[in-house]
């Protein structure tokens, strides 16, 4: 028997799919346009940091200031990316047009005097703002928004990092620990895609990295495709990248409650955090640990660069760039994680090549992915983001560095509105 319908499921489908074109459009070009912005200014309040360098005996004051204008204009976009994660679970408290152009000016206030944080935070915070506004004003329907809040997201990652097919996969499975779902896969994925093109049609272009690994893999069974030993290897470091995301982890949220449990006027806050920053500069007699870490301006300077290479980094440069972040995100400074996350992963992985004579520039890779991985807890996504930046040549130690880091980074992670579906464990007291 004929359908008689048929033309009217053809002529709604039609109008839903133009709907969400429309929709992915305006949210990819835009998102896009203002992270090429974010990227721009981001790159010259570096510099300027670096031509004066007694901004940074300013960094308490400018604490100050980011808090005032949180408290003044914030309200609850303080909550950053968690905001939008919370919205995407159970839409209702809304995300504030006005998160998008203090979250860009205060990360830039961050950077130009000295504080160790990332971008992604910013972008996804720009994307989700806009995402948001834009279902208002269309009015759409919860789940509309929520899908809508998903590309938000994908596109600002996507974007900020010129890598599109992570941005969609980490957009679906950051919401929940163990658990992906792919009801906006195909959204999110035009997203991230066209934000990326847009924000690289504006002249913005990402840091390459490569790995130039000399020696053939060896192979210890003929029939065994893979270097055994160092497959091991890398499972070892994986566990070292899950416990070095835990420590962060822990170390950023102790900060940040002992700072407001006992310190009573809130704006010390930041100011104290500042100081902190300060005096860390001159202890390690080094201010590598500033802003990014992606370069230096130093000829051998420390940064995420120079960890490819032996001898780039010390030994405990992963240590001391997880104490910069933990204090300046911890006490109230704004910009996101990932890209300290990049930079401790990146170091501790050059540490445990020159520790076990594993290849540098590999294993430098191997924690660049996989502390985020055990950090966020999305290790297919970082596993994505190998393939993305580095090759996929060497994929199979790509996942087993993120899926070891993943299971050994504790049971939570650096956005506290990411929920628990599959726990890591059986028992979650262990």
């Amino acid at each position: 028997m004929r359908n008689k319908s048929h033309p009217f499921l053809k002529k709604a489908f039609a109008a839903y799919a133009a709907k969400w074109t429309v929709l992915v459009l305006l949210t990819a070009i835009s998102t896009g346009s203002v992270v090429a912005l974010f990227l721009w200014l981001l790159e010259k309040v570096t510099l300027l940091r670096w031509q004066h360098s007694w901004f940074l005996y300013l960094l308490p004051v400018a604490g100050v200031l980011i808090y005032f204008l949180y408290k003044l204009a914030g309200r609850n976009a303080e909550a950053g990316n968690n905001l939008i994660i919370e919205e995407i679970h159970k839409p209702g408290a809304g995300v504030p047009a006005r998160m998008a152009p203090l979250v860009l000016f205060t990360t830039l206030i961050t950077h130009l005097f000295g504080g160790s944080a990332g971008r992604e935070g910013t972008a996804v915070q720009i994307s989700g703002s806009f995402g948001a506004l834009l279902a208002r004003k269309l009015h759409l329907t919860a789940a509309e928004t929520r899908i809508l809040l998903l590309t938000g997201i994908a596109a600002g990652f996507g974007s900020v990092f010129g890598t599109p097919v992570t941005g969609a996969v980490f957009a679906l499975e950051v919401l929940a620990i163990g658990t992906i779902r792919y009801d906006a896969v195909l959204p999110c994925l035009a997203a991230s895609l066209l934000a990326d093109i847009t924000c690289t049609a504006w002249g913005i272009h990402h840091t390459q990295y490569h790995i130039n690994m000399a020696a053939e893999l060896s192979r210890l069974v003929p029939f065994v495709q893979v270097d055994i030993l160092l497959l091991a290897k890398a499972l070892c470091a994986g566990v070292a990248f899950g416990l070095a995301s835990y420590l962060f982890i822990r170390l950023q949220h102790t900060i940040k409650h002992y700072s407001n449990q006992y310190i009573t006027y809130k704006w010390l806050i930041p100011a104290i955090g500042g100081a902190l920053i300060i005096l860390l500069c001159f202890i390690t007699g080094t201010r590598d640990y500033l802003g990014l870490g992606v370069v230096s301006n130093q000829p051998n300077g420390i940064s995420i660069v120079a960890a490819f290479h032996a001898g780039g980094v010390t030994n405990w440069s992963w240590l001391w760039k997880i104490i910069f972040t933990a204090i300046t995100l911890g006490m109230g400074f704004k910009g996101g994680e990932v890209t300290p996350l990049f930079f401790i992963g990146a170091a501790l992985g050059n540490t445990i090549a020159m520790l076990s004579g594993a290849p540098v520039d590999l294993f430098a890779a191997l924690g660049f992915i996989a502390v985020f991985a055990g950090a966020t807890n999305t290790p297919l996504a970082c596993t994505l983001m190998g393939v993305e930046l580095f090759g996929g040549e060497y994929l199979l130690y790509y996942a087993i560095a993120c899926f070891a880091a993943y299971y050994c980074s504790g049971q939570s992670g650096i956005y506290t509105g990411q929920r628990t579906a599959v726990s890591k464990i059986n028992n979650p007291d262990y």
